[in-house]
């Protein structure tokens, strides 16, 4: 053949004539096929319509396929497409899905017979209900598969692909292996095979890694934005558009892309994947902020954690200084905060919310030691049958300030902030890698940090980023916080950023602008002459520059002693809210609300008065937007409502 893409799709539906069983459906903005499980044979094709010149599967090629999975049953195998011999029923070259799984099947031929081999890639979760592209590369023993553009993983067989595997009287059958069992039931758009190269530098250029394309069916591409006066739509697609009536429905990645009509106040909602994004009436914007709850804890905060459990309610967790008594979650109830679980830290810092599959998690970093002397961070899950959080696993920390949860490639990992063990703040980070076997979290790797208060993960395309804020390292703060970048199984130095004891990094997204602001607390090196004001300096935002692939910065704004930023969103507005925390002579500073401006950046838009605020956490609820913040300088945290017009 020639080194050409050989589009499977395309020959199913010659000049546009979609094959019985076929509709063509749009979600998400982009278009694909339905296959119908009644007639399989209508969706094949005669091998020799590709394979003009030779009648033998190349030996070196790439398989480029960019569909849309729906859930899969537990036990349930999904062909994408097979190639078969008219006289046999098995499958010379294969593509099946599984759940978390994909498999490569091929058939090796000898004299005395033949025999089938599966190539396995574990830990490929695409039953998402979103677009991905695939790039399957086949080169002897080595098969490699990238999925949107991420990493490649590689699988090494005995059996190599056949040098020499016959097509003749052999036929491609889309989404099926010739049988109703088994057939495709999510959307296909892209299936091409492409001999003798890795496909992956050609479809890894677009910025849409997902919906990325080599080859197209003309019925899928995308349709003039308006037509001629006379002219009708030459392909009539489908969408599965569903509009709910009735009182404010859920909405979560299974209802993403529907509507909801609200007919009491006559507004029309789409579903984002986590929130109903009104399409009807006038964007709401902040108008002011108003004092809600005064929420009284059992001693100082030094953090809060606002998380909902699905089908029980919206929490908050508080990080309280002093033991006994401890720290508290509250639940929302009738429209306020109430005490629901006390459990016992040892002068906490922070909680984070995660969950594992079924599985709900919330872990304390502890700064201090328990009674008997031991110093532990505990992890808490969820019990259903108590509805409490119950201790699941203690893990040996130094002095922690913050855990951060994240998933890369369909694996969970912890990471704990260690400040100082002792006197000594220039001590080792760890990373946790959930072991599903033991069902426990198990060390990966360690970072050297130095007197580190926090861990911020964000992705960014296919890759993943882990940011620390490096505080003191023993003589100075002015030290450099790191950013890594997770490269061949581990995390590695990505940027190097130099912060005045970082306290705090927060990850947002302006459209497709992406940016990383540190909140500094205090300026002090021994070795220096002390400056007029340790805590009155900047805090920076940084912006990722594409071209340069590393963040520069962007803004710096004045702050007091910044312990943390939180980013969030009124109507189409974009706000920063810091926490200062002392300005050198007194704790009741203002902890200020900057509104983006675009070219101005962020232009200070409230002033909050807050007595050493330490924390902030933004939430909603059918009744409205509220934040939250903590005092680390006396037992009372304060929920305050955003007032919109």
């Amino acid at each position: 053949t020639d080194l050409r893409p050989l589009d499977i799709l395309s020959e199913v539906v010659p000049a546009g004539r979609l094959a019985r069983g076929m509709r063509v459906f749009q979600v998400q903005g982009v278009r694909g096929f339905q296959l119908a499980a009644s007639r399989p044979r209508a969706l094949g094709f005669p091998a020799s319509r590709l394979f003009i010149h030779c009648d033998r599967f190349p030996e070196e090629f790439s398989i480029i396929v960019t569909l849309r999975v729906l859930s899969v049953p537990a036990k349930r195998n999904e062909y994408v497409f097979t190639l078969m011999a008219e006289e046999s029923p098995s499958v010379l070259v294969g593509l099946r899905y599984a759940p978390d799984k994909l498999h490569f099947l091929f058939w090796s031929q000898e004299r005395a017979g033949g025999w089938q081999t599966r190539v396995t890639f574990p830990n490929v979760s695409l039953a998402d209900n979103q677009w991905h592209t695939l790039v399957l590369a086949v080169s002897g023993q080595s098969f490699s598969l990238t999925v949107d553009c991420s990493v490649p993983k590689d699988v090494v067989v005995e059996t190599p692909f056949p040098a020499s595997l016959s097509v003749k009287r052999a036929s491609f059958y889309l989404g099926n292996r010739r049988r109703r069992k088994g057939v495709f039931t999510g959307l296909l758009r892209q299936l091409v095979l492409l001999p003798g190269a890795d496909a992956t530098p050609r479809i890894c250029t677009a910025m849409n890694f997902k919906v990325a394309t080599l080859s197209v069916p003309t019925v899928l591409q995308d349709l003039p934005a308006k037509p001629a006066s006379n002219e009708v739509l030459k392909y009539p697609y489908e969408t599965d558009t569903k509009v709910t009536l009735g009182s404010r429905p859920p909405c979560t990645k299974q209802e993403k892309a529907q509507f909801w009509f609200n007919a009491s106040q006559r507004g029309l909602y789409l579903c984002n994947g986590s929130a109903w994004i009104s399409m009807l009436e006038v964007k709401q914007r902040l108008d002011y902020v108003e004092e809600y709850q005064n929420l009284v804890t059992n001693s100082e905060t030094m953090g809060v954690e606002v998380f909902t459990i699905p089908k029980v309610g919206l929490f908050a967790a508080t990080a309280n200084r002093y033991s006994p008594p401890g720290s508290a979650i509250y639940k929302w109830t009738d429209g306020k905060f109430v005490p629901y679980q006390n459990i016992p830290t040892y002068q906490a810092q922070s909680w984070k919310y995660f969950t594992i599959g079924k599985k709900i998690f919330l872990a304390v970093a502890n700064f201090e030691q328990n009674d008997r002397g031991q110093e532990f961070s505990v992890i808490y899950k969820w019990s259903r049958r108590k509805e409490k959080f119950i201790t699941y696993q203690r893990i040996t920390t130094h002095s922690a300030r913050d855990w951060e949860a994240f998933v890369i490639e369909g694996e969970a990992f912890l990471a704990v902030v260690n400040h100082r063990e002792g006197n000594n703040h220039n001590i080792d980070s760890v990373i946790y890698r959930w072991n599903p076997r033991t069902g426990l979290f198990e060390t990966n790797q360690t970072i050297p940090t130095s007197g580190a208060y926090d861990w911020e993960f964000f992705t960014i395309g296919p890759y993943s980023f882990l940011a620390v804020a490096n505080t003191f390292n023993g003589t100075s703060t002015k030290i450099y916080s790191h950013i890594y970048i997770w490269l061949s199984g581990s995390f590695q130095l990505f940027q190097s950023i130099l912060t005045f004891g970082a306290a705090d990094w927060e990850v947002f997204h302006i459209g497709d602008r992406v940016f990383l602001a540190v909140a500094n607390s205090h300026s002090y090196d021994s070795g220096m002459p002390a400056p007029s004001n340790f805590y009155a300096i900047n805090s920076s935002i940084y912006e990722l520059n594409i071209t340069a692939q590393m963040f520069v910065k962007f803004q710096d704004l004045l702050t007091y002693s910044a312990l943390d930023w939180e980013f969030f969103s009124v109507g189409d507005d974009s706000f920063l809210v810091v926490a200062n925390s002392f300005d050198g002579f007194t704790f009741s500073v203002n902890s200020i609300i900057y509104r983006w401006q675009g070219y101005e950046g962020f232009v200070a838009a409230h002033h909050l008065p807050t007595v050493g605020c330490r924390d902030w956490e933004a939430f909603h609820t059918a009744e409205g937007s509220y934040l939250l913040y903590s005092s680390a300088k006396e037992p009372l945290s304060k929920v305050l409502k955003l007032k919109t017009t």
